[in-house]
């Protein structure tokens, strides 16, 4: 059991349950501690509050009023003085255009949120500058050292990084799949010259470093010696803040638009960006649709048409981020369409850990369609959409140009910067986007810590550099 900190409560006091149910359900400050829940579930809140009606008026509102608006609804255990330097801390600063994830109009009917002007250039940042500065006040409460554990297809990694390097008391461990990402993704995690990072690449595809992730969240008593705590989406605070830039997206939408209800695009792999729209979506978010965009590892597009759960092999892609076939946040989903029964989650997930295809029971796909790319689509898209608007998207976004429906509006979420893929940009349109952060990498030794994809491996690795 995690260990319980002192807080000041505010009325009404949220708790978190464990997806799977025999875990005590515990306050926002043990849950985020926590990470993973000692039954191997996933916490998720006991209800879900509604948004202020006069935050959803069409009104634009500035990214840190909705910052708090919203966090505040879960996080109990601050005071609202607080949440509101965290929230400040981590989003005023930070990101390099004034709106922090501004809207683009390319069409009457098109928009792109952009995600990407964050200090790592991916939508990683919104939720990781977050949980770098609450890791932070964790240490601070507590006056215990932790030890941060994650595994990344990309861009977690390196938003992870940069929202810790250098902190007292923390050091920080990140598996990611060697060779399977872009080489400037890399880059941001083996070039930050912090002593208190640990790129860890191992053979193998990011579901493999994800499974060791779980496998050593799961040893309790290790989760305990090292105080490990968790960076990847398996954490509540990453979701919950992703899900506060719909809300932003609403707000900037012109009024024709917002009356016409948009759809959300999203380009997802581990289902944690889309299912945070959908929780907004229930906490008053008016969007009735919501679109997975997948590459050629497209088990959310088959789950989300055929309702059976099959994983397959994990296949190099142009848009590495989302080499994934191992969903972890869909065991959030699961949870509220099985309305909370907690033992048939955990025998499904235990199914799926076990490799076996299942179908879900009474499976509908209600708010969620889902289309998929292949490498091929990748490149057209990319032209294709800098021809119509003369904007360039990064290889993950494209995804989410694959078949639009434009008889509604539709807001795509823009997940990276393309400047972080020049190669594949290069290739479609002949063009070579730099960035200044990315430019000054290039001039840094990479720094890294090959281990064996194994769990004994990892946890002999972090006991002989714990902090």
């Amino acid at each position: 059991m995690p260990p319980q900190h002192e807080t000041t409560l505010f009325f009404p006091t949220m708790k978190f349950q464990s997806t799977r149910s025999t875990s005590e359900a515990l306050g926002f400050l043990d849950a985020f501690a926590s990470g993973l829940a000692p039954d191997g579930g996933l916490y998720v809140p006991e209800s879900l509050p509604q948004m202020p009606a006069e935050l959803l008026n069409g009104d634009a509102h500035s990214y840190a009023t909705l910052a708090f608006e919203f966090l505040s609804l879960f996080d109990t255990d601050h005071s609202p003085e607080e949440l509101k330097t965290l929230i400040t801390r981590s989003y005023e600063g930070t990101f390099d255009d004034p709106a922090t994830a501004p809207l683009r109009q390319l069409a009457d009917d098109l928009f792109v949120l952009e995600l990407f002007h964050g200090p790592t250039l991916a939508f990683k940042d919104f939720g990781l500058q977050l949980v770098g500065n609450l890791f932070e006040d964790q240490i601070r409460r507590s006056g215990k050292p932790i030890n941060v554990l994650g595994a990344t297809s990309g861009d977690t990694g390196s938003a992870a990084i940069h929202g810790l390097a250098g902190k007292e008391g923390v050091n920080v461990f990140i598996l990611y799949p060697k060779g399977r990402i872009s080489a400037l993704q890399e880059r941001q995690m083996t070039c930050t010259e912090a002593a208190n990072i640990f790129p860890i690449p191992i053979e193998g595809s990011f579901d493999d470093a994800q499974l060791i992730v779980k496998e050593l969240f799961g040893d309790l008593e290790f989760k305990a010696e090292v105080a490990l705590s968790a960076i990847n989406s398996i954490n509540l605070a990453r979701v919950l803040a992703q899900a506060i830039y719909y809300f932003h997206a609403w707000s900037q939408l012109p009024a024709a638009a917002q009356n016409n209800k948009p759809a959300f695009v999203v380009p997802t792999g581990n289902f944690g960006n889309i299912l945070a729209g959908w929780l907004a979506g229930k906490m008053g978010l008016p969007a009735e649709h919501f679109v997975i965009a997948t590459n050629r590892n497209d088990i959310l597009y088959r789950l989300f048409t055929t309702g059976t759960y099959e994983t397959g092999e994990v296949h190099a892609s142009l848009a590495p981020s989302m080499d994934i076939q191992v969903a972890s946040n869909f065991e959030r989903f699961l949870f509220y369409h099985l309305k909370g029964d907690g033992s048939q989650v955990a025998e499904i997930m235990n199914k799926i850990g076990s490799g076996e295809s299942l179908t879900i029971p009474n499976f509908d796909a209600g708010a969620f369609s889902a289309t998929h790319s292949s490498d091929e689509d990748i490149t057209s898209l990319i032209r294709q959409i800098y021809e119509d608007f003369d904007y360039i998207v990064d290889p993950h976004t494209a995804c989410a140009f694959k078949d639009l429906d434009r008889s509604r509006s539709n807001i795509i979420l823009s997940t990276a910067h393309p400047a972080k893929f020049p190669d594949t940009i290069s290739d479609a349109i002949g063009q070579h986007p730099t960035h200044p952060s990315l430019e000054k990498l290039k001039q840094r030794t990479p720094v890294t810590y090959e281990q064996a994809a194994q769990s004994g491996a990892i946890r002999d690795f972090i006991l002989a550099r714990r902090v």
